[in-house]
């Protein structure tokens, strides 16, 4: 695993009712910010069946980094943040946690 952020092209949400709690992060034409994210490598012969137990409204799409780098990583349908908290102010899901703001959803 590798710490770094995305480009400053995205929103950050907590998404309602769905145990355990998750992030969602949406791309936006204007007012993102960079959002911490981690790098994690994952054998090819394992992707078939991580894919298939993404859960919506997640899904797995491509991400722009900080360095212009464009990998393949977790975002969220758009229609699905409507209700959901913005906690993009926290700059990352591991800080949102670690404010103990994870219970306010």
């Amino acid at each position: 695993m590798r710490p770094t952020q995305t480009a400053p092209h995205y929103r950050l949400y907590a998404l309602p009712g769905m145990p355990p709690a998750r992030p969602g992060l949406v791309r936006v034409a204007s007012g993102g910010a960079a959002i911490d994210v981690e790098l994690w490598a994952m054998p090819a012969a394992a992707v078939g069946a991580f894919l298939a137990d993404v859960p919506p409204p997640l899904a797995i799409g491509t991400l722009r980094l900080a360095d212009d780098r464009e990998v393949k990583g977790f975002l969220c349908e758009a229609c699905a943040v409507a209700d959901a908290r913005d906690i993009t102010a926290f700059g990352g899901w591991r800080r949102y946690l670690a404010a103990g703001a994870g219970g306010r959803s």
